[in-house]
């Protein structure tokens, strides 16, 4: 039972490749009948003929791969191409580290926790890379008696 002319009819019709052409099997001696283009549209009409959904390529190893990336997985020395300062340039961390140093030195200023004096010389001291982080910054400021009122002493 030859069913090649009507699949060709048939995706001719449905505007896809023959290879998407689904016949149902309870029907497929009335199609093999089937001569005529209008036998086959009613034929689609009926349901006995469709075309098969379009296979898209699955995103589900994809979606697994950046829930890892996420958790911080994936990073060995196997993935790396490019140097650390590549991947986080030492300009990059130089900015994080001293704009948030800066801006609790404004927060502290502008609270009245710290002078403008000592505004100004702990900024001079956060540009010349005294400290290495916030906390640093605090444990010195308190060394040198500057008292907080949240009670970090």
């Amino acid at each position: 039972m030859q069913i090649t002319n009507q699949k060709r009819i048939a995706a001719r019709l449905l505007k896809c490749g023959v290879n998407r052409v689904w016949i149902n099997p309870s029907f497929v001696d009335q199609v093999a009948a089937a001569v005529q283009t209008d036998d086959i549209r009613e034929f689609i009409d009926e349901g006995w003929i469709k075309a098969k959904p379009v296979k898209g390529t699955s995103r589900v190893r994809a979606r697994a791969r950046l829930a890892q990336k996420k958790k911080g997985r994936r990073k060995g020395q196997g993935t790396r191409s490019g140097s650390s300062n590549a991947r986080n340039p030492r300009k990059n961390r130089w900015m994080r580290t001293i704009r948030s140093q800066r801006r609790v030195l404004k927060e502290l200023r502008a609270d009245e926790t710290i002078e403008p004096s000592q505004y100004r010389r702990y900024y001079l001291k956060a540009k010349g890379g005294s400290y290495r982080s916030i906390a640093h910054m605090h444990s010195q400021m308190v060394l040198e008696g500057v008292s907080f009122p949240g009670g970090d002493e």
